[in-house]
């Protein structure tokens, strides 16, 4: 399994904060990213942004990063600060 967490706007706009998700035959973060957009239009519209950040483990990672069971995997929005 995959422990997936949804921060800030994404959270807001999914109304989801956290999911677990079969890792079966999911190698890669863009591989959930897809399974994820499968569940609904929104969730693939909200997903396939391109400043959509993420996390494996609370490291950022890109879509090519590989996951395994057990893994947590946070997707959320650009963060800025002052």
């Amino acid at each position: 399994m995959l422990t997936v967490k949804l921060f800030a706007a994404l959270r807001e706009r999914l109304e989801c904060a956290s999911l677990t998700v079969d890792a079966t035959g999911i190698s890669r973060v863009s591989e959930l990213k897809q399974v994820l957009a499968a569940r609904s239009p929104k969730w693939q519209r909200e997903l396939s942004h391109n400043d959509v950040l993420c996390a494996v483990n609370q490291q950022l990672a890109a879509s090519d990063m590989p996951l395994q069971a057990g893994d947590e995997v946070a997707f959320f929005p650009p963060v800025t600060g002052g």
